[in-house]
């Protein structure tokens, strides 16, 4: 480790205010980059026609109908920004406690990827979470047996849903379950149906958060949910070397790239992560996150273009090859008007 050598009388050689005097020399020794290729748009889709519905709790955030994808996603393709994950706000009366509307191929993921991948070819990587609360009616990742959600019983659930979104044309399929053992068994049934070119993007360290809330309104499930909670399954927020187990057992599966998530109160495990396996690693920006900063902003608390730039860049200081977030269209702009 270099230490400045101070000459007599201990006035400093070094200053380190020296590189910071010009904004030209700040950029030049900058240890960390954010570009719009480090960002992946998470869009939620609504069934409908021409329907942009606001989401209450996240301002500025809209569900699209699926024939509004394509313009949306075109203008971030332009952009810079390289891939977007779908979300569907499932219909209540489609939501079962068996969740069968998580496989149907003409469920409304699978027609927002084909609608997206036939529109934008591969200009656009598209990304899909694997997970069972979007379509079950008690609002769990997994299947309920006995009041426990199910670890065993729900994989062949999540592998099914997996098949139908590559055939779909997902090119990244992102399991965000956190059950025991899913990323081995969803890559051998993608490997067996001939999906070996799809990608795993493993929500590895998802923890049991409250910032989740804006998004659990954002796709519907907020209300199945009620006064459950998902503390069986996804890590507890106290746990810090737990997230390198599970790391290590979904890369040891067949994981191409893992995920933390949430990310900024998070940014401890995404170092120590990076550092311990050196694989892409992203972390998810997630709707409480987002809430936070776009409410001070529209309040007039704190500088909306400033902070979500600041608040993006810590991830990349931290080690994330790239970032979920919902201002990666405006953040995108930002950039590139610098």
């Amino acid at each position: 480790m270099y230490e400045p050598i101070s000459p007599v009388g201990g006035f400093p050689a070094t200053r380190l205010r020296r590189l910071r005097r010009h904004e030209w020399t700040r950029r030049l020794v900058a240890e960390a980059r954010l570009a719009p290729a480090d960002l992946i748009w998470p869009v939620f889709v609504c069934e409908g026609e021409n329907r942009r519905e606001p989401v209450e709790s996240m301002p500025g955030v809209a569900r699209l109908s699926v024939d509004l994808l394509e313009p949306a996603i075109a203008e971030a393709v332009e952009l810079g920004v390289p891939a977007v994950a779908l979300f569907p706000a499932t219909p209540a009366d489609k939501k079962t406690p068996g969740a069968e509307e998580a496989w149907n191929p003409e469920n409304l993921v699978c027609r927002a990827i084909r609608e997206v991948k036939q529109r934008l070819g591969d200009s656009v990587g598209v990304i899909a979470d694997v997970a069972l609360d979007p379509y079950s009616s008690h609002g769990q990742d997994g299947l309920v047996v006995d009041g426990y959600v199910a670890n065993d019983a729900t994989l062949d659930a999540l592998c099914r849903q997996a098949e139908v979104q590559a055939e779909a044309g997902c090119d990244i399929i992102a399991p965000s379950d956190m059950m025991d053992g899913r990323v081995g068994r969803i890559r051998s049934a993608l490997d067996r149906e001939g999906y070996d070119h799809v990608a795993i993007l493993a929500y590895a360290a998802k923890y049991a958060s409250a910032y989740y809330g804006p998004f659990r309104d954002a796709v519907g499930s907020a209300g199945a949910l009620a006064d459950g909670d998902k503390r069986t399954y996804q890590m507890n927020p106290a746990s810090g070397d737990e997230a390198l187990r599970e790391v290590a057992l979904d890369l040891a599966e067949g994981a191409d790239m893992v995920m933390i998530k949430p990310g900024q109160p998070y940014l401890d495990i995404v170092a120590r992560v990076k550092q311990a396996f050196g694989a892409p690693t992203f972390a998810y920006q997630v709707s409480g996150e987002y809430a936070q900063i776009a409410a001070a902003a529209q309040n007039g608390w704190l500088d909306y273009d400033a902070v979500m730039l600041e608040s993006l860049m810590a991830f990349k200081r931290a080690g994330a090859d790239g970032v979920l977030t919902y201002f990666a269209v405006e953040a995108a702009r930002r950039l590139r008007s610098e």
